[in-house]
């Protein structure tokens, strides 16, 4: 899994990417179908971040782990920023942007925390869960309005969603300690705030602009916990423990973040978090092929009710 992204971009290709998919966000998003797109895509990447972060607590512990991705992707995206001349200083003022970053900072370092002690499969539930709290959330902050296609599409997500993760074995529920299911559980309900939020300042702003703040503000609550960690010198760090901190980093928080927030400027946040649920069908193919886990016929239509979920949302 990691092999594949150590030779895929270099900083410069990273750079002309983005600015290619800012082109491609002023021209075509408007009309949906290109945000459709876009969250997709970082649904995608999103679901391979639950197996690969799952093989990399293997060799780093949370604490390190969840900082160095953290701290990594800010720096890119500050040099990402400052080359495209789209730094802007003035949103270190911004108070909602720090409260996000903040709020997504504490969210990964509990689900970092609970996915020790926990499966992978049952982690990506009780995350996607989100998409429930976001739309009591959207009702009650943004005055969203449901259609009964919508409210549908909600519906047979979570149900689908439930099925693929658990293959109707109720034992699986019983895999991993009932702390560790706590934090993963209420970092989905934190995320839930920080995508609602997350559309305010979106609407308002430039992504590539207010996304260096964000980074920066997601990282800086991790920092005391580094001192928790059993890895503290980075020199012990092996090459596999790189690889999953560089990649997920990269192609599990900056890319897909800022497809996210391109597509989420032009779609609900109810919208953005049930397509979004491509992630866990994506998590347990992955799961499957690098981690040994099954795939089965009730997993298969769990994909299915996710799939008939997300076209419902896309037409509602």
């Amino acid at each position: 899994m990691f092999m594949r992204a150590r030779n895929v971009l270099r900083p410069d290709e990273l750079i002309y990417w983005f600015k290619q998919v800012d082109c491609f966000g002023s021209a075509g998003l408007k009309d949906g179908k290109g945000a459709l797109f876009l969250t997709i895509l970082a649904g995608v990447l999103w679901g391979t971040s639950f197996p690969a972060i799952k093989v990399g607590l293997l060799f780093v512990d949370p604490y390190m782990f969840v900082f160095l991705r953290m701290f990594l992707a800010s720096v890119v995206v500050l040099l990402i920023s400052s080359v495209t001349k789209n730094l802007d200083v003035s949103f270190a003022r911004e108070r909602l942007v720090w409260y996000l970053g903040l709020l997504n900072g504490f969210a990964y370092l509990i689900q970092y925390l609970g996915m020790s002690s926990t499966t992978a499969s049952k982690s990506s539930l009780l995350v996607n869960l989100s998409a429930v709290w976001v739309a009591v959330l959207s009702w009650l902050v943004l005055k969203e309005r449901f259609s009964k296609k919508k409210m549908l599409g909600i519906v047979s997500g979570t149900i689908g969603v439930f099925f693929i993760t658990t293959n109707l074995n109720l034992l699986e529920l019983t895999q991993g300690m009932i702390i560790g299911d706590g934090l993963v559980f209420l970092s989905g309900i934190l995320w839930s705030f920080f995508i609602v939020y997350n559309k305010r300042v979106i609407d308002a702003y430039n992504v590539i602009q207010f996304m260096p703040w964000i980074f920066l503000a997601t990282t800086l609550p991790l920092t005391p916990f580094i001192f928790l960690s059993n890895n503290f010198s980075l020199l012990n760090l092996s090459a596999e423990a790189w690889m999953a901190i560089l990649y997920t980093a990269i192609f599990c928080w900056l890319i897909p973040y800022y497809l996210w927030s391109k597509g989420l400027k032009h779609i609900s946040p109810v919208a953005s978090t049930v397509i979004l649920l491509t992630e866990v069908i994506v998590a347990i193919v992955v799961s499957f092929f690098f981690l040994g886990e099954t795939f089965t016929m009730v997993s298969g239509i769990g994909a299915s009710l996710i799939f008939l979920a997300i076209i419902l949302v896309s037409i509602s």
